[in-house]
Order: structure tokens, then C-alpha cells, then sequence
């Protein structure tokens, strides 16, 4: 069996079209084609059936899969082990991160760990959405909440905070805020209430519910609202040194404390490579957080 068959079915199986697979391999969906059908015949079995919606596993695809998913797993980890050698760390990582994260202090913890390791490559995958580490989307991953299922090393990086913040100008030239009930008297920025795809990112009810009158799905769209006079909204504390205008308000009324937990395969707890580079990635966010929040 040709372990580049097999990486061929594992990505038409993940992503249930040639096309999907061909993207994630860089190749061309008829050649994506022929490589499934030759991993067939090899087997003497059906491994996909074509469907309107794309390609779907057959039983005996979905037996395959489970024994094709241990056999990636053990070519990932025995690579990674392999560019672990060394006093400095080397190679690919891949972390997922919500995009608040990604984009306000990950690029200071990077280039805190770059320093020491220059040889070091990170991929920064930023999705509004959790990302899949039973489809090695990435090899940690960053989250607001820690999950309650599935084999998981799942560890506290730090706490965050968020306030409810506007423009100085907008502040000027709009009713006073000096209650939470004022709020209503504002137009609200937020996340879009049905792509809300983790309950801590939920903060309307904490600012008295309502309805959000412009909103995004990221972190990053919303604070450029804010900044563009469009309302009020809930921001990151280490957000706020990225623009001086913006001002917290209500902060005696008003603060939400969130985690950080960073989430690796628990069979990665062999691979010193991503050990060590899992403790940098710790020891430099919390410090990063604690300083672009005031804290440090």
C-alpha cells in the first residue's frame, strides 16, 4: 500500500470532493481521481460513493480511514520527533488560535520565541470557528474554553479581560454613558448571534441583551467598526494599546475575564519538539497578555 494513496484518501475523505482534496494537496483533481481509484483496486474494494453532496465513505472507506488516521499520526509524530534534535527548535508548526489572539498577540509572542529560535517556522491558522485537531488542522491549538471530550492535553495559558469601549470623539459628540442601561441608547458592535461558535464569546447578555446593530464574525472587524464611530462594543483589554483613542467606559460597572487554553493531541506527549515549544508559547503569551493588558 502506497502511503501517498493514502495520504490522497485521507484528504477526500476530510474534505468529501476531489476538488477539496486537490486544494489541500496542491494537485490536480483528476490526478486526486486516479490515485483513489488505483488505492481501490489495489484493495479490491469501494472506498467512496459519489453523491450529489460529493464524495462519501463507504464502509469499508470508513474502516480504512480509522487504521489511515493512526498510520498519519505515527509518520506526524515520528517526523516531529526527528526535528526535535538539537538545542534550538527547527521545522513547521502549525497553531490554531482565535483571530483576536492571532492578530493582537501572537505576532509579540512569535517574535519573542523567533529570537531564540530563528530556524523555527509557524503557520498561524486564524479561523472564526473551532479548528479540528482530529483532522491535524494544526498541531496545538488556542481556545477559549477548554473541551470536554476526546483525548486531549488541555492547559491554562493565562486569563484575559474585556471591556466595553468607544471612541473618545464618538463619546463626545453621543449621549452620556454612565450606566449599562445608557447602552441601549447606543448602536452596538459585535459578533454576528448565529456564528457565535464558542458560548464565551456570548457577551450580550452580560451588557443587558438587545440586539447587535453592526457586527462581525471576528475580532478584528469589530474593533475597526468601533474605531470607524459605528458604536459601542465589547473589546479585548490587549486590543487597546493597538488604537490610544479608544477609551473603556462603565469600568467600574463593567469587566469580563476569559482564559486562554492551549490544546494538543495526547499523543503528542512524547514529542519534545512541540513539549518545548508548548512551555514557550505558555511562559511568552502570559507575559505578553499581562503587559499589553497593564498588568505586568
Amino acid at each position: 500500500m502506497n502511503w501517498d494513496d493514502i495520504r490522497v484518501f485521507l484528504a477526500v475523505a476530510r474534505t468529501e470532493s476531489l476538488s477539496g482534496a486537490g486544494r489541500t494537496l496542491k494537485m490536480d483533481p483528476a490526478t486526486v481521481g486516479r490515485r483513489v481509484a488505483r488505492l481501490e483496486q489495489g484493495l479490491g474494494v469501494t472506498l467512496f460513493a459519489k453523491t450529489p453532496q460529493g464524495y462519501d465513505l463507504s464502509r469499508d472507506g470508513a474502516r480504512l480511514l480509522a487504521h489511515a488516521e493512526e498510520a498519519e499520526k505515527a509518520m506526524t509524530l515520528g517526523a516531529a520527533d526527528l526535528e526535535g534534535d538539537g538545542d534550538t527548535l527547527s521545522g513547521v508548526i502549525r497553531l490554531g488560535a482565535p483571530d483576536g489572539c492571532a492578530n493582537f498577540v501572537l505576532p509579540k509572542v512569535l517574535a519573542r520565541i523567533a529570537a531564540v529560535h530563528p530556524d523555527l517556522q509557524v503557520q498561524v491558522v486564524a479561523l472564526p470557528r473551532v479548528i479540528s485537531m482530529s483532522k491535524r488542522e494544526a498541531d496545538l491549538v488556542i481556545s477559549v474554553s477548554a473541551p470536554q471530550t476526546g483525548r486531549m492535553l488541555v492547559q491554562k495559558i493565562t486569563d484575559y479581560h474585556l471591556s466595553l469601549a468607544a471612541m473618545n470623539w464618538y463619546l463626545r459628540d453621543h449621549d452620556t454613558v454612565k450606566t449599562l442601561g445608557d447602552v441601549k441608547n447606543h448602536k452596538v458592535v459585535g459578533y454576528v448571534p448565529d456564528l457565535i461558535f464558542d458560548k464565551e464569546l456570548d457577551y450580550l447578555d452580560s451588557i443587558g441583551g438587545g440586539a447587535v446593530d453592526f457586527s462581525s464574525n471576528t475580532v478584528s472587524v469589530q474593533l475597526n467598526m468601533i474605531k470607524a464611530g459605528l458604536g459601542i462594543g465589547v473589546i479585548h483589554d490587549f486590543c487597546l494599546p493597538h488604537v490610544p483613542e479608544l477609551n473603556r467606559i462603565l469600568q467600574d460597572q463593567f469587566r469580563l475575564k476569559r482564559s486562554f487554553y492551549l490544546i494538543r493531541h495526547a499523543d503528542d506527549r512524547k514529542v519534545e519538539r512541540l513539549t518545548r515549544f508548548a512551555d514557550l508559547l505558555v511562559a511568552e503569551m502570559k507575559s505578553v497578555v499581562e503587559t499589553l493588558e497593564g498588568r505586568a
